[in-house]
């Protein structure tokens, strides 16, 4: 009953979509194969067999993530924090984030999808109340460490069951859905952060920060319909087990950029942690960087609403229309947001919120399309055995460039302004643009 519940309030969150969005048309399901007979791929992505145990567990779990990610900062600020300290806090959340992504697809063949997802939504969810114990940063920081680990659990293991659930001709729409997941839970809780600590108190916000609790119960069913998916498509044609995550093939395995890693994940990793480095820097400092309390709220609105529209619509316009062409207009806008808003903030006492305002959406806007847009980008250039590889790479730019940027930005902040860095870190975005412009390598399925 609790999972039921769980997964109609996460739907709730993702009807706010457009109809069209929500159901992308026919044929998916499979491991890698488009020509499956299995009758379950005339459905919707968004009602495929474990679609919605993984969209409830993963908007429960990043419903807890976006409550404490410009608060959990700020708490350490009211302990005394300067800019620096406070930039540490996400910093070392995904630090531990980063850190435990690279031995998810390990733990997944030994323990695997269900223990190990249940273990990662416990150890999100449950530090949040602790905060309350106290607001020091040396306190503050050792949560964010454990929370990270929990976090680093759930994406990795989220986007690689997208992928294992849906076939590659669908993966556009398959990850629209996800990030929808991700992305609806953030429009609401991450603008609504500072209103509720200033209005009911820190405790509200650390109270939502335990939400990940809520999706334990959906994982089991997740991890059965992976078992189910595996044994179908073993009846039909030789493929890999789900959790045989970390085994490349000889064809993909000879061409590399860095040992280790298939050739083609550097490219989307790389202009995903650009975009990543600006949307977290804003995400973690605009209630610090804007005068207007009011702007901050509706800046964090307006950059999780466009990020949740784009990274939800690209995907389907990419199966039809591939993905350069979007690159590279992302990336130039990601560039433009940045220089607005350190114009917007060039008075610490006076917040040009107008200007703020529009900073912020044409951020969102390339931060959520680029997101999408890479994840496909790092599927299309594996084999189905190599999807928890890809996975874990995606998510460590992702969740890199969001630490870094935290770091980054609050010692330059620190030490010089908020709107020198924001011109240094669209500065970086401006370098990922020849990637952009860059045609990939081909997909090893076609």
């Amino acid at each position: 009953m609790l999972e039921t519940a769980v997964a109609n309030a996460a739907f709730v969150f993702l009807a706010l979509l457009p109809a069209h969005q929500r159901d992308q048309g026919p044929g998916l399901l499979g491991l890698g194969f488009v020509n499956n007979p299995d009758p379950s791929t005339q459905n919707s992505v968004w009602r495929v067999p474990g679609m919605p145990a993984l969209l409830s567990l993963t908007a429960a779990g990043f419903a807890g993530f976006a409550a404490l990610l410009p608060m959990a900062p700020l708490w350490a600020v009211r302990g005394g924090a300067d800019e620096a300290g406070s930039g540490l806090v996400n910093g070392a959340l995904l630090l531990a984030t980063v850190l435990t992504q690279g031995f998810v697809p390990r733990l997944l063949r030994r323990l695997g999808t269900g223990r190990v997802l249940a273990a990662g939504l416990l150890l999100l969810g449950a530090p949040s109340l602790l905060m309350l114990l106290s607001d020091q940063l040396g306190w503050v920081l050792t949560l964010s460490l454990i929370r990270g680990v929990g976090f680093g659990i759930l994406t990795v293991t989220g986007s690689a069951a997208v992928a294992h659930l849906v076939a590659p001709a669908r993966h556009g729409a398959a990850i629209g859905a996800y990030g929808a997941a991700i992305a609806v839970p953030q429009l609401l809780l991450l603008p609504a952060g500072p209103w509720l600590a200033e209005t009911l108190g820190f405790w509200m916000v650390f109270a939502l920060g335990t939400l990940p609790l809520l999706g334990i119960v959906a994982a089991p069913r997740l991890a059965l319909s992976l078992r189910e998916r595996e044994a179908q498509q073993a009846r039909h044609r030789a493929i890999p087990a789900i959790d045989d995550l970390e085994h490349p093939t000889t064809s993909t395995a000879q061409r590399r950029w860095i040992p280790g890693l298939p050739d083609g994940l550097l490219r989307p990793m790389t202009l995903l942690l650009a975009v990543t480095l600006a949307g977290g820097a804003l995400i973690t400092f605009a209630p610090q960087m804007s005068s207007s309390p009011a702007g901050t709220t509706g800046g964090l609105a307006l950059l999780t609403a466009t990020a949740a529209v784009s990274r939800s619509g690209v995907g389907a316009l990419a199966d039809r229309h591939g993905t350069k062409s979007f690159l590279w207009p992302l990336v130039l806008l990601t560039v433009v947001g940045l220089v607005l808003a350190a114009s917007a903030v060039k008075d610490p006492d006076a917040t040009q919120v107008p200007v703020f305002l529009l900073s912020m959406a044409l951020i969102g806007i390339a931060y959520g399309g680029l997101q999408n847009l890479t994840l496909l980008l790092s599927l299309s250039v594996v084999r189905p055995a190599q999807y928890g590889t890809a996975s874990a790479v995606w998510n460590m730019g992702f969740d890199a460039g969001t630490g870094v940027g935290s770091v980054l930005v609050g010692a330059l902040a620190a030490g010089f302004s908020f709107p020198t860095a924001l011109l240094v870190t669209a500065g970086i975005s401006l370098a990922t643009l020849p990637l952009a412009l860059a045609r990939g390598p081909k997909s090893p399925l076609t």
